[in-house]
C-alpha cells in the first residue's frame, strides 16, 4: 500500500487549472464536458433513464418533511414547476392529510428571476417567539458562500435597512429582533486559513456592521469560531465555540460581557439543553475518579458542572460493535438512538427529580431497517418524528409521543423501483491487520455466484460519517432493476463504530480504510459476486479520495471507478478553499514528516504512465466552494497527458453537492450510471 509518488509535482504544470473560473481552465472545462456527453449521453438508454429520475425527483408523492417553529410546519420543497423551490408552511392538522394546502412564503424561482440571480436556498434562521423575523439564506449558484437577507414573515417581504450580510461563509444567530451574533468576512484578517469566521461580533439594528461589538477572536489557523444564543425560555444562555480543528474545540458561556470557558476536553462535544449538560468524549477521559470511554455521552446538571462538580450518569456505552447515532431532548424525556452493529436502536431516557434516569425501549419503534429520531418541538411538547427507511423499503415517516406507546404514520414513499425478490444481506470482510469490517449487499435473491454480476460498491470511510442502510430511488431504478449488485462498506474513518473506528484511520493510519475497502472488493471476488472486470467504485469529497486511491492503489481490483467533486492533491489540499480544516484528519503537508505519509494517499502524486489503469469518470462543480475542482481537473490533466483512458463532467452550478436543482441531479445521476453499464454490464 505504502507507494512513492511517482514523480515531485512541486513545479506542478496543471496549475493553471485552479483557476476556477479562468477563461483558459473554463474552455478546457468545456471541451472535457463535451467530450463526456458525447460518449455517455447520445444513446437512448441515457434519455430513457435521465427522464425516470427526474420524475422521481420531481414527484409529487415524495415525503414533505417538515421543521415546526411556533403553530406551523414548514418545508422546502423542489419540483418540476418549481426547480430553484418553494419555502412554505402548513398546521399540523392539514399536514396529516394526504394532500396538505400550503401556504408558500418564497417562491425561489420567481425571486431568482426578479432578481437576475441564479438562486439555491440554503436554509432560513428564524426568532423565537413568534418566528416573523427571519434571515434568509442564498447562495449563487450551490455554493457554500451565500448572502444572509432579514425578511418578514408575515408582510412576506424582505426588509428594508434590514440585516443584510453579503456573500461569505458566514455564521449568524439572533439574540433578539434588533441583535445578531455575527460571525463574517468583515475585511483583513477577519477569515481563518480554511475561509471561516475568525471574528464574533455583536451587530445592532440601524447601525454599521463596521460598528459591530467584538465578543471573541479566535487564532487565523483555527478553523472556525461561532457565536450562539440560547433562547430557550427560562434558560437563555449566550455561547461562542472556537474551532481549533475539525475534531477539537473550546466553548464559552458569555456572562456580562465575560468569557467563561466550559472546562472539557479539547475533543469532546458538549451541548447544553435546559438544566442538562450533555458531553460526548471522543478519547479516555478521566475525571472525578472515574473513566468514561470514547464515543460515551454523558450527562450531568449544567449549574453543578460550572460550579466544578464532575456527577455524571452514563446514557450510552460504546462497544466494539455499538455505537451512538444521535440523540434528541424532547421537552421532559432524551431519546438516543444507538447503532448495533450498524443497525439501530432507539430509547428512551426519563430524568427524575432526585437527578437519576431511567432507560427503556422507545415502544413502536418497527423492527427493521434504519431508523432516525428527532423532537418536533422540543420546548413545547414529546412529539417526536420517527424515520424508517433500508435499501428496498420506502422511507415511512411516523409521528409518536415520548412515553405513549401509540405511534401514528404520517406519510410514505411509494414503490419507485420494483424491489420484488431483491433482499438486503450483510457480511463481513476480512482487512488486512485482520480487523472485520462489515458491508451491505443489495441483490436478487437468486444472483448465480458465477463471477459475472456487475457490482457497485460504494464507501466513505472519514470524518465519523456512519453510512447506514437507506432507500435510494435512483440507485433502485439505475441499477438494481438492471441486474445490478450494490454494496456499502462500513470501512474505518467511518462513525459505524463510534470514534475509535474513525480514529483508526487518521493521518499516518489511513491506508487501514482503503484497506478495509480493498478486502470488501475482494470478499466479493472471493464469493464469486463478481469478478474485477465486472467491478466498480463509486464515492464522492472524501469518498471521492477514497475511489482515486482504490484507481492508483490495486487498478487490477477493479473494472470502472466513479470519483465525485473529490480530494486528489493531497500536497496542496489545504491551501484550497476549506482544504485547511481537514488538516486533523489527513495531516499537515507542508510538515515534511506528515507528508511522507500523505503522498501515500494523494492519487495525483501515485498515478504512472506505464500502469494500466480502469476507466475513470471524474465529476465536480465549477460552484464547489469546499472541495476546489482543481483536485478533479487537474488528476484529468495529468492522467490524459500520460495517455490513460478517462472521462469528466462539471457541472457548472451546483457547489459541493453537485447539482443545484433536480434536473441538474437527474443529468448527474444518469451520466454517472450510464458509465458504469458502459464498463461493467455491457462486457
Amino acid at each position: 500500500m505504502a507507494q512513492e509518488a511517482n514523480e515531485p509535482v512541486s513545479d506542478d504544470p496543471n496549475l493553471w487549472l485552479e483557476d476556477v473560473t479562468g477563461d483558459k481552465a473554463l474552455d478546457w472545462v468545456k471541451e472535457q464536458n463535451k467530450l463526456s456527453v458525447a460518449e455517455l449521453t447520445e444513446s437512448e438508454d441515457f434519455k430513457e433513464l435521465q427522464d425516470k429520475i427526474l420524475k422521481i425527483l420531481n414527484s409529487n408523492e415524495r415525503i414533505p418533511f417538515v421543521a415546526k417553529r411556533g403553530p406551523y410546519y414548514y418545508n422546502f420543497w423542489q419540483d418540476g414547476e418549481h426547480p430553484r423551490g418553494l419555502w412554505r408552511r402548513t398546521t399540523p392538522e392539514e399536514y396529516k392529510k394526504e394532500k396538505p394546502e400550503w401556504d408558500v412564503i418564497i417562491d425561489v424561482d420567481a425571486l431568482a428571476e426578479k432578481e437576475g440571480e441564479n438562486w439555491v436556498w440554503h436554509g432560513v434562521s428564524m426568532l423565537r417567539p413568534d418566528y416573523t423575523h427571519a434571515i434568509v439564506k442564498l447562495s449563487r449558484g450551490g455554493a457554500d458562500a451565500d448572502i444572509k437577507r432579514e425578511f418578514n414573515v408575515e408582510t412576506r417581504e424582505f426588509v428594508e435597512d434590514g440585516f443584510y450580510l453579503p456573500e461569505a461563509k458566514s455564521r449568524i444567530s439572533w439574540k433578539d429582533k434588533d441583535t445578531l451574533l455575527v460571525g463574517t468576512n468583515f475585511g483583513e484578517g477577519s477569515l481563518t486559513d480554511s475561509g471561516y469566521p475568525r471574528i464574533v461580533k455583536e451587530w445592532k439594528r440601524g447601525t454599521p456592521l463596521t460598528e459591530a461589538k467584538t465578543i471573541f477572536e479566535g487564532e487565523k489557523t483555527d478553523v472556525s469560531v461561532s457565536g450562539v444564543y440560547d433562547d430557550t425560555p427560562g434558560f437563555e444562555r449566550e455561547f461562542v465555540s472556537r474551532g481549533m480543528t475539525f475534531w477539537t474545540s473550546k466553548l464559552y458561556l458569555v456572562e456580562d460581557g465575560k468569557l467563561i470557558e466550559i472546562e472539557k476536553p479539547d475533543d469532546a462535544e458538549v451541548n447544553v439543553h435546559r438544566d442538562w449538560i450533555f458531553v460526548q468524549p471522543r478519547s479516555t477521559w478521566e475525571v472525578g475518579g472515574k473513566t468514561y470511554e470514547p464515543g460515551a455521552l454523558l450527562v450531568g446538571n449544567f449549574d453543578d458542572y460550572m460550579q466544578g462538580k464532575r456527577d455524571f450518569t452514563v446514557l450510552f456505552e460504546p462497544t466494539d460493535r455499538k455505537s451512538m447515532e444521535g440523540y434528541s431532548p424532547t421537552k421532559n424525556f432524551l431519546l438516543v438512538n444507538e447503532l448495533d452493529n450498524v443497525r439501530n436502536k432507539i430509547y428512551q431516557w426519563t430524568p427524575g427529580e432526585d437527578g437519576t434516569w431511567q432507560r427503556k425501549p422507545l415502544p413502536g419503534v418497527p423492527e427493521f431497517g434504519s431508523v432516525s429520531v428527532g423532537a418536533v418541538d422540543e420546548e413545547e411538547s414529546d412529539e417526536f418524528f420517527l424515520t424508517v427507511t433500508d435499501y428496498t423499503t420506502p422511507t415511512t415517516l411516523f409521528l409518536g409521543t415520548a412515553g405513549d406507546p401509540a405511534i401514528e404514520k404520517l406519510k410514505s414513499l411509494p414503490a419507485f423501483y420494483d424491489a420484488t425478490g431483491i433482499v438486503v444481506e450483510q457480511y463481513e470482510a476480512t482487512s488486512k491487520d485482520g480487523t472485520k469490517v462489515p458491508y451491505f449487499q443489495v441483490s436478487h435473491k437468486d444472483i448465480k455466484l458465477d463471477g459475472t454480476n456487475p457490482t457497485l460498491l460504494y464507501g466513505y470511510g472519514g470524518f465519523e460519517v456512519p453510512l447506514t442502510p437507506n432507500y435510494s430511488a435512483t440507485t433502485g431504478t439505475a441499477w438494481l432493476t438492471s441486474g445490478g449488485v450494490f454494496v456499502v462498506a462500513n470501512i474505518r474513518g467511518g462513525g459505524e463504530f463510534g470514534p475509535k473506528w474513525h480514529q483508526a484511520a487518521l493521518k499516518e493510519n489511513r491506508h487501514k480504510a482503503y484497506e478495509d475497502f480493498i478486502a470488501v472488493g475482494e470478499d466479493l471476488i472471493a464469493r464469486k459476486v463478481t469478478s474485477s472486470e465486472h467491478l466498480g467504485v463509486m464515492g464522492g469529497s472524501n469518498g471521492g479520495l477514497l475511489t482515486g486511491n482504490m484507481l492508483v492503489l490495486r487498478p487490477d481490483l477493479f473494472g470502472a471507478v466513479v470519483s465525485q467533486v473529490p480530494l486528489l492533491d493531497m500536497k496542496r489540499f489545504h491551501l484550497l478553499l476549506a482544504g485547511a480544516s481537514w488538516m486533523g484528519e489527513y495531516g499537515n503537508p507542508d510538515d515534511p514528516e506528515q507528508w511522507e505519509f500523505i503522498q501515500t494517499f494523494s492519487p495525483y502524486h501515485l498515478v504512472k504512465k506505464d500502469v494500466k489503469y480502469p476507466k475513470t469518470l471524474f465529476t465536480t462543480s465549477t460552484r464547489d466552494d469546499r472541495v476546489h475542482p482543481g483536485h478533479a481537473r487537474k488528476m484529468v490533466a495529468r492522467m490524459k497527458n500520460m495517455g490513460h483512458d478517462v472521462l469528466y463532467y462539471e457541472n457548472i452550478e451546483g457547489g459541493h453537492a453537485g447539482a443545484a436543482d433536480n434536473k441538474q441531479r437527474a443529468f448527474m445521476t444518469a451520466l454517472t450510471y450510464e458509465f458504469l453499464k458502459q464498463q461493467l454490464m455491457n462486457k
